[in-house]
């Protein structure tokens, strides 16, 4: 995929991205020399959920960035004017490029938006939910009323009698 976006640093006020699965490459001519660097999609922080303060009497914008530790690397993927589609897009683009969910704060730092350990996201421990899901059909319900054997209070015992096995 590529597409355009705006660098104040560049001589013609914006840069190209190529952005690939596993490569994200950037393209833009600064004081007359052309440039292109490219970095692995693993090399950035993750995919941050930005609000973006408003110019003039606007409401203001929300802006979906791949984040980069150098700032003048980092790429905006999406930016839409309210938030109705930019959390399903925030989540898309991480699960696209395999990178985690940032939320960047109003001072700039970004931070999870869910408790992590390691790449698995932590939750609450929830209970079991019997009679619910896709083994639902394959479980008898009669096995949910029944109760557990007894055993007789005297075993019976059967001894001196002739067996009926089959030996070889």
């Amino acid at each position: 995929m590529r597409f355009r976006t705006a660098d104040s640093a560049a001589d013609t006020r914006e840069r190209v991205i190529d952005l690939h699965r596993e490569r994200v490459i950037v393209r833009r001519a600064v004081a007359g020399m052309r440039m292109a660097v490219s970095l692995p999609v693993t090399s950035f922080l993750g995919v941050a959920l930005r609000v973006l303060e408003p110019i003039s009497d606007d409401d203001g914008s929300v802006a979906i960035v791949l984040e980069h530790r150098d700032p003048a690397l980092s790429v905006p993927l999406f930016v839409a004017p309210d938030g109705s589609d930019a959390v399903a897009e925030w989540q898309l683009w991480a699960r696209v490029l395999g990178l985690r969910l940032l939320i960047a704060d109003t001072d700039g730092t970004l931070r999870a938006p869910f408790a992590h350990l390691g790449a698995l996201r932590v939750w609450e421990a929830q209970s079991r939910r019997r009679r619910v899901g896709p083994m639902k059909r394959r479980r008898a319900s009669i096995l949910m009323r029944r109760k557990p054997g007894r055993l007789p209070p005297a075993p019976q015992v059967f001894r001196d009698e002739r067996e009926i096995i089959a030996r070889s």
